[in-house]
């Protein structure tokens, strides 16, 4: 997936992972009953955050990354 645009500031761009459709055992879990998943792949970056005297701190992720993320 090729993305045309960068994040402003500090701004990740995450897509979700799916998660398997099955348990190890061979059950099949139904999407109602299945949360959101809060693990993604970071498409794209954001230069980073800048402080008061002007500095730049880049991010600690960079695409490619796998992260964890809250809801």
């Amino acid at each position: 997936m090729a993305i045309d645009c960068v994040p402003l500031r500090d701004r990740v761009l995450v897509r979700r992972i799916e998660e398997e459709k099955t348990t190890r055992h061979g059950l099949i879990i139904p999407d109602a009953a299945k949360e959101k998943p809060q693990e993604g792949e970071v498409l794209a970056v954001g230069r980073g955050m800048r402080k008061e005297d002007g500095k730049v701190i880049p991010p600690d992720v960079k695409p490619g990354d796998r992260v964890f993320f809250g809801k």
